[in-house]
């Protein structure tokens, strides 16, 4: 299977190089970042030993698509998409939170109300709520990168604020923002006939001091929809949502005994497996977007993206 899963470009003026879960970002002179999606695929914080056919141009074209789709309401760091695996853009100060809004009690919101809890990040749920239900407003549950190790963490507003993390002044920005983005993905999704539960919004600070968004948007690895025809029959019997996110690799993986905890072996994903990813990350791209998936030639991946990348640094 030609897959993306390593990378080791040296683009003129790089300055430095860093590895993210499935990005590889480079930097080129302090200005722009080169940001290549690879075909890695994590759940639980842990990359899988193999790639994902298509993985990373669909989290790319996705990305582009939903920037391009709320540029007039949010301004985003992407300047161009030279090959299907990789977007520039401005080089940027990442704020240290993530921005996550939640429609619908699902998730980690779930998990928490089931152990009781009735407030999550400082802000309160409901009395009486199930599993799945929508929320009377969206939440904005923000979440911190721990000191050690991958695991997000939640916080407060009022946490962020006391500690420093982001100034009141960006602080604001960063909500209205992501009430913003939020809203227009709504609708986009239900044009779609999906429903966008919950998502997570990175922003970053330019040079010269605007706050822009940036990383992925409204992908199925950022963010959770459900299909909305049936949705209310569902929750009015009590059956589980039909989701569109990669939630269904989490669920191979726990039916397989696995979920990331120590002394537990990864289970051995055959090349059938793989490939049923795949197409069904293809199907999730084409319900998200509204067009079809067309493959891009991994003949010979790597070349094919050193070489659209130096044209375009040209």
């Amino acid at each position: 299977m030609n897959t993306i899963i390593e990378t080791n470009f040296n683009f003129p003026n790089q300055k430095s190089f860093y590895k993210g879960k499935v990005r590889a970002v480079y930097n080129i002179n302090d200005e722009q970042l080169v940001m290549v999606a690879t075909d890695r695929l994590s759940a639980f914080d842990v990359v899988m030993p193999k790639g994902i056919p298509y993985k990373g141009q669909i989290l790319n074209q996705i990305a582009t698509k939903m920037m391009e789709e709320t540029e007039d309401i949010v301004p985003n760091w992407l300047q161009a998409t030279p090959d299907p695996n990789v977007a520039v853009g401005e080089l940027c100060e990442p704020f240290k939170v993530e921005m996550v809004i939640r429609g619908y009690m699902s998730g980690h919101a779930a998990r928490e109300y089931r152990l009781g809890k009735r407030v999550l990040c400082g802000v309160a749920m409901p009395e009486g709520m199930k599993e799945n239900d929508r929320f009377p407003e969206p939440i904005i549950t923000p979440a911190t990168k721990a000191e050690m190790g991958d695991h997000d963490e939640d916080i407060s507003r009022e946490d962020i604020l006391k500690k420093g993390i982001v100034s009141e002044a960006d602080y604001m920005i960063l909500e209205d923002y992501t009430r913003k983005l939020f809203q227009r993905g709504t609708e986009i999704a239900a044009n779609r006939g999906l429903i966008l539960v919950d998502t997570k919004y990175e922003f970053g600070k330019t040079k010269d001091g605007r706050i822009v968004l940036i990383d992925e948007i409204h992908t199925p690895d950022s963010s959770r929809y459900f299909y909305a025809e049936g949705y209310q029959e569902r929750q009015d019997r009590g059956e589980a949502q039909k989701q569109l996110s990669k939630e269904f690799v989490r669920q191979w993986l726990i039916s397989n005994g696995f979920q990331g905890l120590e002394g537990q072996t990864l289970p051995e994903m055959s090349n059938a497996y793989v490939q049923s990813v795949s197409e069904r990350y293809i199907e999730l791209f084409e319900q998200i977007t509204g067009e079809t998936f067309v493959k891009a030639d991994v003949s010979d991946i790597h070349n094919r993206i050193e070489t659209n990348v130096l044209s375009y640094l040209k």
